[in-house]
């Protein structure tokens, strides 16, 4: 990355949190730098113990277990340096960040439940999706008898809010 990128990518940059995720990344942090980090180095150790390096499928494997391990602490520092914590809300009159989202989806004629959340949070497998993500901003703003219109990649769809919690 050039380092006009990187100061650009820097000023840009900010990860809204709960309090909860941010202490969760802050845990996770502390765990690939003093747990993870030392584990991949004895394993590395271990491996190169055994010999000839060039053919070594061990020390490949550990080698780029150190490699990633050292990408995902540098994107969670990132990530934590310009993190902003939202207070958690307790108005429900309208969606906003931390919200729990019952919505009716017109199209396929069935209730879901969304959790509204920054995009350091979101697990779309649990429902759990950013605020930033089509849905997410969609619904961002709205009141419980809306109607949120998604631009989805495939085309837009829409989605009424039932309850807001």
């Amino acid at each position: 990355m050039s380092r006009k990128k990187a100061r650009v990518r820097k000023k840009m940059a900010e990860f809204l949190m709960t309090q909860q995720g941010y202490e969760e990344a802050v845990k996770k942090l502390d765990y690939l730098r003093k747990v993870k980090r030392e584990e991949i180095v004895q394993r590395i150790a271990e491996a190169r113990s055994h010999g000839d390096l060039s053919e070594n499928a061990e020390y490949d494997a550990a080698r780029n277990e150190q490699a990633s391990n050292e990408r995902a602490i540098e994107e969670l520092e990132f990530q934590v340096k310009n993190a902003k914590v939202i207070e958690e809300s307790t108005d429900n009159s309208a969606v906003h960040f931390g919200s729990v989202v019952t919505v009716h989806d017109m199209d396929f004629d069935e209730d879901v439940v969304y959790t509204i959340m920054g995009t350091t949070e979101a697990d779309p497998m649990k429902n759990i999706i950013s605020n930033e993500s089509p849905v997410g901003a969609a619904l961002m703003g709205k009141k419980v008898g809306e109607v949120a219109t998604v631009q989805a990649p495939n085309g837009e769809y829409k989605l009424k809010i039932l309850k807001i919690d």
